[in-house]
């Protein structure tokens, strides 16, 4: 009998004593056993990298435990491959995946898989196997509430200071629409969050999720802005993927296959509502295996 989503956190949860959270690079402490994620799942420890620092998405709490859309997602696609293959639910171990290393962690073997708001492009695509999109969002702007200087995209174009993250593609797609943009990159969001909390910055920009997640975060502190385009389209469309060893075409379906029995079961919408609440709004659902974006 199918296990429902519950379940199969539970069966994780279990297996908790086994769970380490690990940042070194070492392929024998980081995990990624040499089996690749199928041979790691059915071997029983396969490793996961996701972000630490996003609320609602990829978040490592003060007891270490891991929540989030992203962590949650990547929990259902191990489970349901390895139920699928009847093998026991595998130990999974946390590794924290910064943007402009998500490409070399994968093709170093530090990880088995990445779900870490992980934009689908083309140049990435070379580089790693996509799975996915299991979501669909937008760009967004992050503002201090007390800020009336800006309401909307073009007020940025006068000098303005806008963080994001090294390694993301948000504020240089920001950057090419609006040369007159001060463009500054930290190593992380919660960097980016600390300045704009301190005034060295006047907005962050990434996808809209994310943001949300620091909003609420930080309730009363910040605003959301929605970028859109003179013809009130979004500014962007972002295809959050599963990055996996490139040419590993067997994981590659396999992840395919577990995401689109996550729409089909509803658990996806569970795990939205769970993580996004009345944000979840700011996110569609994917078709695993469409890439067909990348040649737009």
């Amino acid at each position: 009998m199918k296990k429902n989503f519950t379940t199969m956190l539970a069966v994780t949860a279990a297996a908790a004593a086994a769970i380490t959270l690990s940042s070194c690079a070492s392929d024998e402490a980081a995990g990624g056993g040499g089996g690749g994620l199928l041979g790691d799942i059915e071997a029983g420890t396969v490793t996961i990298g996701t972000k630490f620092d996003q609320p609602g998405l990829g978040l490592r709490t003060p007891d270490k435990s891991m929540t989030g859309l992203d962590v949650d997602v990547a929990t259902y696609v191990v489970n349901e491959i390895a139920e699928k293959n009847g093998w026991d639910a595998p130990a999974i171990e946390w590794k924290e995946s910064p943007s402009a290393q998500r490409e070399t962690m994968i093709k170093n073997g530090e990880v088995d898989m990445i779900a870490a708001t992980y934009s689908i492009n083309s140049s990435r695509a070379e580089a790693v196997n996509f799975a996915g999109p299991y979501l669909i969002t937008h760009q967004a702007l992050l503002i201090r509430n007390n800020d009336d200087k800006i309401t909307s995209l073009k007020d940025l174009d006068k000098g303005g200071k806008l963080c994001s993250v090294s390694g993301s593609t948000p504020a240089q797609k920001v950057k090419d629409a609006l040369p007159g943009v001060q463009l500054q990159e930290y190593d992380t969001y919660a960097s980016c969050v600390e300045a704009l909390s301190q005034g060295s910055v006047d907005a962050i920009t990434t996808d809209a999720p994310i943001l949300y997640g620091y909003a609420s975060q930080y309730e009363g502190e910040f605003t959301v802005v929605e970028m859109t385009k003179d013809d009130g389209k979004p500014f962007t469309n972002e295809y959050y993927g599963i990055g996996v060893k490139k040419d590993d075409q067997a994981a590659t379906d396999a992840v395919n296959a577990a995401l689109t029995e996550m729409y089909s079961s509803g658990d996806f919408a569970t795990i939205m509502a769970d993580n996004l609440g009345a944000d979840a709004k700011v996110v569609e659902e994917g078709t695993p295996g469409d890439l067909s974006f990348l040649k737009k």
